[in-house]
């Protein structure tokens, strides 16, 4: 059972904590910037915390306390902790990689990074004078292997710890805004990027556009079913001015694939269309979470055929960037 949700607001890291049937909210990091976390999949006790300034902040005791992590770099777009061997890593802006094999203090930047042909072009529209590292995708199984997603400037590959890496993928997204590999098949991978999504069956070296059944595609939030691998969803909206926009309707939905597809939009309970967009996928077995821009945040237990609005006590939740789950293992 899902027992507590992180949440990275766009200023705090927010943490709910289900108590019956409501889910009590309480912030840290105040006025930080928090852009986007991460769990450490051993302990789930550990999370991690990239900030719009501040770097990269860490707490061992589920947000109670928090520490800074020195990273050289302030702008923090994207974190992961891998599975594999316990790395962790730092996407920046501008466009940079970091790596720390404890979780501490020791960053190293994977400069090779830089050395990409295409690197000079990168460009993110709103500030196209920079651009940043928005997802990092450790394998679960191969700790050598790991994928980047740049915003905007491609899906890069390298298999040999960052040592040296190949350009944009074929048929990926070049517009990246996430990434995630199955937790138990090898080899599946998927992607939401700004022209829709794309999956890879053979460990991101090569990659399938997906866009069957899709009316948008501008594609954002991204989770996978944990116990199926052809069974994914994503959230999209028709472009980045109607998704971004804090004072309009984003005209947005969440879709499943299942199988061989076609998408489905998912209804049952969601605002239809949902006018603040869903930044937020994050699964767990039996669960689906959809984060809205506003705060609002609505459960599935059932695949997306049906979602309940989740009651908020506690600490207001008015912004929503990113969510990861804690499964309790014992009642």
């Amino acid at each position: 059972m899902v027992t507590r949700l992180f949440i990275a607001t766009g200023d705090t890291l927010a943490t709910a904590t289900r108590q019956g049937d409501a889910w009590e909210v309480r912030h840290s990091l105040a006025g930080s910037g928090v852009q986007c976390l991460a769990l450490d999949p051993r302990d789930a006790q550990v999370v991690y915390a990239g900030s719009a300034g501040e770097g990269v902040w860490k707490s061992s005791d589920g947000g109670v306390r928090w520490r800074n992590l020195s990273l050289p770099e302030g702008y923090v777009f994207s974190l992961a902790v891998s599975p594999a061997d316990g790395a962790v890593y730092a996407g920046t802006e501008p466009s940079k990689l970091f790596r720390s094999m404890e979780g501490e203090r020791d960053w190293e930047e994977l400069e090779s990074l830089l050395t990409i042909p295409s690197a000079p072009t990168w460009s993110f529209p709103p500030r196209p004078w920079t651009s940043h590292v928005r997802w990092i995708a450790p394998c679960p199984y191969e700790a050598d292997l790991l994928l980047v997603g740049i915003e905007l400037g491609g899906l890069m590959y390298s298999d040999d710890g960052g040592e040296t890496w190949c350009d944009h993928r074929p048929n990926a997204q070049p517009d990246v805004h996430a990434l995630a590999w199955h937790p138990t098949v090898a080899g599946r991978v998927y992607e939401a990027g700004g022209g829709g999504p794309a999956w890879s069956h053979n460990s991101g070296w090569f990659w399938q556009r997906v866009d069957e059944g899709l009316d948008r595609h501008y594609t954002w939030g991204l989770a996978v079913d944990p116990d199926d691998p052809d069974c994914w969803f994503i959230s999209a909206s028709s472009g980045p001015r109607e998704a971004h926009n804090p004072n309009g309707n984003a005209q947005a939905h969440i879709y499943r694939w299942q199988g061989e597809g076609p998408w489905q939009q998912l209804h049952g309970g969601l605002p239809d269309p949902i006018d603040k967009f869903p930044y937020a996928l994050a699964s767990a077995p039996g669960h689906l979470f959809a984060g809205l821009a506003d705060g609002r945040i609505y459960l599935s237990k059932d695949k997306g055929d049906s979602w309940q609005l989740l009651k908020l006590t506690g600490e207001a939740l008015t912004g929503i960037q990113a969510i990861a789950c804690v499964v309790e293992t014992t009642e």
